[in-house]
């Protein structure tokens, strides 16, 4: 039942691949790829014609089936040069050179095997199969490649020739690996493999129908996967044939000789790929001679984003990864940022660079001048060989040149400014730097440019924030120095007459002793080290630091101060007296010597207040509105205008807040409400119930 399966599949596909070739011969002209097309489907049906009525074990069934496999690969390989000579087909070339290299030894096995019989060297045979297998597995890899490199709006055109061709080569390997293991070939999957072939013929009939665009975009990724392959199987193949050799010639000692030559071999051939040079000199030679361009900018250009934007967690800074980004676009081993220093350029960061002998200075200010007016890298063998523009001769200073390691200097332009210069140590493999070498340069110049300058104004709007926090506690300080002034001088001037009394002169003491303490205060909010950060607010009985702030400035002025019952406020009670400091200084400066101060506290169930009032001149709504609580606005002549609003951000930071009612001519009210510190109060209430009633 097998065998007249494999007759009649193998004649019937025949049939149809003959019959398919007929019909497209008319329009096959020597156009490519369709007369490779047509060729593949006659040969396929003289192979399928030969397995029929030879015999599918034959030697002339078998170099049937390696001219059918050369005429698919050469049907592949047409589409793979639809653009015609263009230089991307080239490593692709290669690849389809290697596979039909075994294609042919394999042919060429089979006859020696049948020339001098399968007796005589056993291992002919199983070498056979395994090129065979090897071949199956490298035309999948082809059509793989051949689907993921075709333009994507013609895949849909392809991929009917697509599934046919995996089909077929599929269904070889898993004859052939089958074949391998149990020693002779299965006549249920030759069977199997005509009906598949069948099953094939139809589906190229109708591939070939769509003329759509077939034109292949070559993918750099693809080929040098596919490359990669191609020499590891060539490894394996010329391993399997050393071994064979050593089996048929090593006598009792063949095992031992195989283990050291595939242990030694491997090491070896391991040694050399991971030497940096070998692939840096790869990597040049393949570029420079099998594709259009050097670069593939896309990669190049995720990798250096990505080395600039994405550093991770413990990255080196900006300065390092900048100068990697841009060596690492053309293999650089070192890098060294040149940054600006007066009018020249100085040493900055490095990466893989010795600092070692490295002079202070990079660059004179000729070299700053050139590269910015003029924004060309500069190639320093050119220069090293009196061959460069004048301009880089005059300004190249003269341990660069020196330096054998120097390779070129990319300069960093940024909106016509010079925001410094990478110099590029030389890459594993020498070469002179090309347009592209210069076109990518020139671009990532620009960009990590943009970086630095970017990097630089955070630097300078960082140091603006720092002096603008400076500038708002000098201001504030210098508020709170007049009112000591104030104070200062008022004694001084009451001095004059009551320095005999000696009441006059123990608060005389006490008021510069005070004056003395919070002269010091103000010099550490003024000092960088202070943070300004309130202490944790805690429970403040209110009436007597109320009437602390009322005897210091009672020499000034009179002052009255109130309490309806017992308050106990949540707040910081040093950042409550300087609140109230501002805001009775200020009553005190709107009011006539005679109109006293009032500062009255009143407690509520969940909140303190505490007013502020005056009878001065008062103030109108749109002044209230608009510009009370602005810094630097004052309705007093010499005023700084910031006593209003500290008072504010300093009832803001307690949890509190600040209000204000006026009326021109009659005076104003400003109102301070603070939490309530309510802990205490319960555990008042407490104490209170504790305490045992009088006996009666």
């Amino acid at each position: 039942m097998p065998i007249t399966a494999i007759l009649w599949s193998h004649a019937l596909a025949a049939l149809l691949f003959a019959g398919v070739a007929l019909t497209r011969l008319r329009d096959a002209g020597s156009a490519l790829p369709r007369l490779t097309f047509v060729v593949a489907l006659g040969v396929t049906a003289l192979w399928a014609l030969a397995v029929a009525g030879i015999g599918p074990l034959d030697l002339v069934t078998r170099v049937a089936e390696s001219a059918r496999n050369i005429a698919w690969l050469g049907f592949m390989f047409a589409l793979v040069r639809r653009d015609g000579g263009a230089p991307e087909a080239r490593p692709v070339a290669i690849i389809y050179g290697v596979v039909v290299v075994l294609v042919l030894i394999s042919a060429g096995l089979a006859v020696s095997d049948e020339t001098i019989g399968p007796d005589v060297v056993p291992a002919l045979g199983t070498v056979r199969v395994l090129l065979r297998a090897m071949v199956a597995i490298s035309a999948l890899v082809l059509v793989n490649h051949l689907y993921s490199a075709v333009a994507p709006r013609a895949r849909g055109d392809i991929s009917l020739a697509v599934i046919a061709l995996a089909a077929m080569w599929s269904v070889d390997l898993l004859l052939y690996a089958t074949t391998y293991l149990t020693g002779s070939a299965p006549n249920d999957l030759i069977a199997g493999r005509g009906v598949v072939m069948v099953l094939a013929a139809p589906v190229f009939a109708l591939a070939v129908q769509r003329n759509g665009d077939w034109t292949l975009q070559l993918s750099r990724t693809v080929a040098w996967q596919t490359l990669s392959f191609a020499v590891t199987l060539l490894y394996a193949v010329i391993m399997l044939a050393a071994t064979s050799a050593i089996a048929a010639f090593g006598g009792d000692n063949a095992r031992v000789l195989q283990t050291a030559f595939v242990f030694g071999s491997t090491a070896a051939v391991l040694t050399v790929l991971s030497s940096p040079w070998v692939k840096a000199w790869a990597k040049v030679k393949v570029a420079k001679h099998l594709f259009r361009h050097r670069y593939d900018y896309r990669a190049e250009w995720t990798r250096f984003t990505d080395t600039l934007g994405k550093p991770g967690e413990g990255a080196a800074p900006l300065d390092e990864r900048i100068v990697k980004a841009v060596a690492d676009l053309t293999d650089s081993p070192a890098g060294l940022l040149l940054v600006p220093e007066g009018t020249g350029l100085g040493i900055g960061a490095g990466w893989n660079w010795a600092r070692d002998g490295l002079p202070s200075a990079g660059g004179d200010e000729a070299l700053a001048t050139y590269l910015a007016t003029t924004g060309r890298i500069v190639e320093l063998d050119s220069v090293r060989s009196d061959i460069a523009d004048p301009g880089e001769l005059a300004s190249v200073p003269l341990w660069m040149t020196d330096e054998p390691h120097a390779w070129a200097l990319v300069p960093l332009v940024h909106l016509d400014r010079l925001q410094g210069a990478i110099l590029l140590a030389r890459p594993p493999v020498d070469r002179s730097l090309d347009w592209e070498d210069f076109d990518l340069l020139r671009i990532a110049g620009r960009q990590v440019a943009s970086y630095l300058a970017e990097a630089r104004a955070q630097e300078a709007l960082s140091d603006a924030q720092r002096f603008d926090e400076f500038n708002r506690r000098f201001a504030f300080i210098m508020h709170d120095i007049k009112n000591l002034v104030s104070q200062l001088t008022l004694t001084a001037r009451n001095a004059e007459r009551h320095a005999h009394n000696p009441e006059f002169r123990a608060d005389m003491i006490a008021t510069l002793q005070d004056s003395a303490g919070r002269m010091n205060d103000l010099l550490a909010r003024l000092s960088q080290h202070h943070s300004g950060r309130a202490e944790e607010l805690r429970a403040v009985e209110v009436a007597p630091l109320l009437e602390r702030v009322a005897a210091r400035r009672r020499s000034q002025h009179p002052i009255a101060t109130l309490s309806h019952g017992e308050a106990v406020a949540l707040a910081d009670p040093a950042r409550l007296e300087q609140l109230l400091g501002h805001l009775v200084q200020n009553a005190i400066e709107a009011s006539s010597p005679a109109e006293p101060v009032t500062i009255a506290v009143t407690a509520q169930d969940t909140r303190v207040e505490i007013d502020v009032i005056d009878k001065g001149c008062g103030m109108s709504p749109a002044f209230l509105r608009e510009k009370l609580f602005k810094p630097f606005v004052s309705s007093k002549t010499g005023g700084f205008g910031v006593g209003a609003f500290e008072a504010l951000q300093l009832a803001q930071a307690m949890g509190g807040t600040l209000e204000v009612t006026s009326r021109e001519g009659e005076g104003s009210r400003f109102r301070v409400t603070l939490p309530v510190a309510r802990d205490t109060l319960i555990g008042k209430a407490a104490a209170a119930q504790a305490r045992p009633s009088p006996s009666c």
